[in-house]
């Protein structure tokens, strides 16, 4: 199955802020329990590229694992050498898009605005991520789903388990989730990730209905 294809049935994407090396496995397990088994980790956090290797040697096929916040061709190809199976950017660069094509690999930029959406879809992406999603909320993706229904969108930012359904509805595919689901800065112990586990069962719960 193709990562966006993958990416598509499981909904829901948990990006990953702030890891450490010690506890990107530990984090990455509790989510799989929970049945979130798409992680994007984010390319500001220092040592990003041994996580996403450390991750693709532990946990195999049971997860697939991207880089996110990646800004520049340069980035997006390191992260591709680690093993990351798909590229995701908070903006529009279309050398990026290039970059991961050139690779085989899933690239998912970010945009807004319907010209930035179909530019990105013109050079490649192979789903679009509209972010901030929050800046105009469910309304506007279902706006912007109509003259683009073959587009497929990914929507993050200011996504909570409460407002899911409402994106899903709009025509979003995929959900990409971030601190309101995990944030690697408050998991100390194993009481945390047993928590972890349990969010991550509700916001799979919610996206599967």
């Amino acid at each position: 199955m193709k990562p966006v294809d993958f990416i598509k049935e499981q909904i829901i994407v948990a990006v990953i802020r702030e890891a450490k090396i010690d506890n990107i496995v530990p984090i990455a397990n509790a989510l799989h329990d929970g049945g979130v088994k798409v992680l994007e980790v984010t390319a500001e956090t220092p040592g990003f590229l041994a996580m996403i290797e450390k991750v693709r040697v532990e946990l195999g096929e049971k997860v697939l694992v991207g880089a996110g916040t990646v800004l520049d061709p340069e980035t997006a190809r390191s992260a591709i050498m680690a093993g990351s199976q798909f590229i995701v950017s908070p903006s529009l660069n279309t050398e990026t898009i290039k970059m991961a094509k050139r690779y085989g690999i899933a690239s998912i930029p970010g945009a807004l605005t319907p010209t930035e959406i179909l530019t990105a879809y013109e050079n490649g992406a192979d789903m679009i991520k509209v972010f901030p999603a929050n800046a105009f909320g469910p309304g506007y993706i279902k706006n912007i789903h109509g003259p683009f229904p073959h587009i497929p969108l990914m929507v993050t930012g200011g996504i909570n388990a409460n407002n899911i359904k409402e994106y899903i509805g709009g025509g979003a595919l995929a959900i990409g989730v971030g601190s309101s689901l995990v944030n690697p800065k408050n998991i100390k112990s194993d009481e945390d990730y047993l928590k972890l586990t349990k969010k991550a069962l509700e916001y799979t719960e919610q996206a599967k209905r």
